[in-house]
C-alpha cells in the first residue's frame, strides 16, 4: 500500500508555543494573516511539500473542522483533507449531505475522522450527554445511517439514536465517493467499531502497535474487511542528532519544562517523550529510518505533528520526505 503523509493542523488558530514576534515587526498588508489565512498557508505548504493530506482536528473551543476542511479543499488541488468531529455534531443525514456537497466541490477528497471518546466535560459543553459504551453504539448508528442515505434512495432506519424514513441523497449530490472513515482507540469497543466501519484506523506511538494491528486485522477479516493502519507521530528532525536534541531542549524549555527534567531522546528508537505523547527526534536520516520501521510493521499513513507548523512543514518537504521517496515510489 502506498505510504501517505498527512499534516495535523493546529487547533488554536495557528497559535504556537514559540514566542510572538516583537512589536516593531509589522505587516502593513491589511488582513494578510487572519485566522483562516494562517491555516491556508499551512495547507498550501503541506501540498507543496508533497504531503498527501492534512487533518483538521476537532477543537471544542475553536473553529469548526468541517468549515476549515471546506476552505482547505477549495484552496488545494490534490491533497486529501480529513475533518475530525464527533457524532453529536449533527444528524448523520445532515452530515452526509454537507459532506456530499464538499465531495462534489473537491473531487472526492474529504475524509472523516470520527472522535468517539471525548472527555465527558468537553462532551457536555458541546450539548452531548451520551457517555461510556453508548458513545460507540451511537457512532455505529451514525456511520450506518450516513452510509445508508449516501448510497440508497428511499432509505429507512429505526435505531436507538436515529430514525430515518424515506431518506437518501439525490442528484446532484448522489454518486459521490463516501468519505474515507478514520477511527482510533484500542479498547474492545473501539476495535469492534473499526472492524465494521474503519477504512483507516489511527494508532499512537504509545500503543502496543504490533498487538493492536494483529487484533484489529483478525476482527476485520471475520467481516471480510481489511482496514489500513495509521499513526499519529509528533516529530522534530534536523541535519544531525545533536541539532535535533538542542531544538528539542529549546522546545521543552519554552513549554515551561526545567532543564534538569529534560527527557533525553531514546537512541535506539529515536522516541522522545517531551511532546506530550511519544514522538521522533533525530537527524533526517534517523527519523526516516524510524518511519521505515513503522512501514515494515504495517503502518501506511502518518499524521505528522510539528511546530511551528509552517516552517516545519517546508522543512519536512525539503529534507525528510525526499529520503522516503523510494518507499513512496515503489509502493505506488
Amino acid at each position: 500500500m502506498r505510504p501517505e503523509f498527512h499534516l495535523t493542523l493546529p487547533v488554536e488558530d495557528g497559535a504556537s508555543v514559540f514566542p510572538a514576534l516583537p512589536g516593531f515587526v509589522t505587516d502593513v498588508r491589511p488582513g494578510a494573516a487572519g485566522p483562516y489565512e494562517r491555516l491556508a498557508r499551512i495547507g498550501r505548504a503541506a501540498e507543496l511539500a508533497g504531503m498527501g493530506g492534512v487533518l483538521a482536528p476537532f477543537d471544542p473551543a475553536g473553529q469548526d473542522s468541517l468549515i476549515v476542511a471546506g476552505g482547505l479543499l477549495r484552496g488545494s488541488r490534490h491533497m486529501r483533507v480529513a475533518a475530525e468531529f464527533h457524532a453529536g455534531i449533527a444528524t448523520p443525514v445532515y452530515a452526509a449531505k454537507l459532506s456530499a456537497s464538499l465531495q462534489r466541490f473537491s473531487g472526492d477528497r474529504l475524509d472523516w475522522r470520527l472522535a468517539v471518546d471525548l472527555d465527558p466535560r468537553v462532551a457536555r459543553s458541546q450539548g452531548d450527554f451520551v457517555e461510556g459504551a453508548e458513545r460507540y453504539a451511537r457512532a455505529e448508528e451514525f456511520l450506518t445511517v450516513a452510509r445508508g442515505v449516501w448510497h440508497e434512495e428511499d432509505y429507512g432506519f429505526a435505531g436507538r439514536f436515529y430514525e430515518v424514513l424515506g431518506g437518501g441523497l439525490l442528484f446532484p449530490l448522489s454518486g459521490r465517493a463516501f468519505p474515507r472513515v478514520q477511527l482510533s482507540g484500542t479498547s474492545a469497543d473501539a476495535m469492534a467499531l473499526s472492524a465494521r466501519h474503519a477504512d483507516l484506523h489511527v494508532f499512537g506511538p504509545e500503543d502496543d502497535l504490533d498487538a493492536a494491528i494483529a487484533e484489529l486485522g483478525a476482527l476485520a477479516a471475520q467481516m471480510g474487511r481489511s482496514p489500513a493502519y495509521g499513526l499519529r507521530l509528533p516529530l522534530l528532525a534536523r541535519e544531525d542528532d545533536d541539532e535535533a536534541r538542542r531544538d528539542a531542549l529549546r522546545l521543552w524549555l519554552l513549554r515551561s519544562g526545567a532543564r534538569e527534567t529534560f527527557p533525553e531522546p531514546e537512541r535506539a528508537t529515536r522516541l522522545w517523550h517531551g511532546f506530550g505523547r511519544p514522538g521522533l527526534v533525530g537527524s533526517y536520516e534517523n527519523v526516516a529510518a524510524a518511519i521505515r520501521g513503522y512501514l515494515d510493521r504495517g503502518v501506511s499513513a502518518f499524521f505528522l505533528e510539528v511546530e511551528p507548523h509552517l516552517e516545519e512543514t517546508y522543512r519536512l518537504g525539503e529534507h525528510l520526505l525526499p529520503l522516503l521517496a523510494k518507499e513512496i515510489h515503489n509502493a505506488g
